[in-house]
């Protein structure tokens, strides 16, 4: 990641030495993406995040559910390990730690495979994103098209015309 960094570093310090040694005619034209407003304003952004919930929401009550078993078996445990022959508490407390080592392991792979589906969906949008990047640099005459960005001026962001190519499904 940071030599990714230092390499867009080079390229915009090579691009600004660059600049003044270009006659009008030849100025380069220069633009830039919000990437963040893609991944969070697009439709397909939008429509994959509710697609996501509706998808994980049972595993998620499930997992609430489970989680709420758990607490109750520990504090009723807890209450009743007073007054419990020492035989049944130990099998309590071994039923309640298979019953909460079960939970983190639901917990664990529901994360995993969510985590995996939002990667995903990233990947899918950052991929069409990045094709109607070129193709309207391609169309507009773009000699270099920015993703990141310590600032950028309105006048050269493009993240609008991407998101309405996005959104319009071109």
């Amino acid at each position: 990641m940071k030599s990714v960094k230092h390499l867009m570093l080079a390229a915009t310090l090579s691009l600004a030495t660059m600049m003044p040694a270009m006659s009008e005619a030849q100025a380069a034209k220069i633009g830039f993406v919000n990437t963040e407003r893609i991944l969070r304003d697009s439709k397909f952004a939008v429509e994959s995040q509710k697609k996501l919930e509706r998808d994980f929401s049972k595993r998620q009550k499930e997992l609430e559910d489970m989680a709420g078993r758990v607490k109750a078996e520990a504090t009723k445990l807890d209450k009743d390990s007073i007054t419990l022959p020492e035989a049944e508490k130990v099998k309590r407390q071994r039923d309640l730690a298979e019953m909460d080592r079960d939970f983190q392991r639901k917990r664990r792979e529901f994360e995993e495979d969510l985590a995996q589906r939002k990667n995903q969906v990233v990947g899918e949008l950052i991929e069409r994103a990045n094709r109607i990047i070129r193709q309207i640099a391609e169309k507009d005459g773009y000699d270099i098209i920015f993703q990141e960005a310590v600032y950028a001026n309105k006048r050269i962001d493009i993240t609008d015309q991407v998101l309405t190519s996005l959104d319009g499904g071109k």
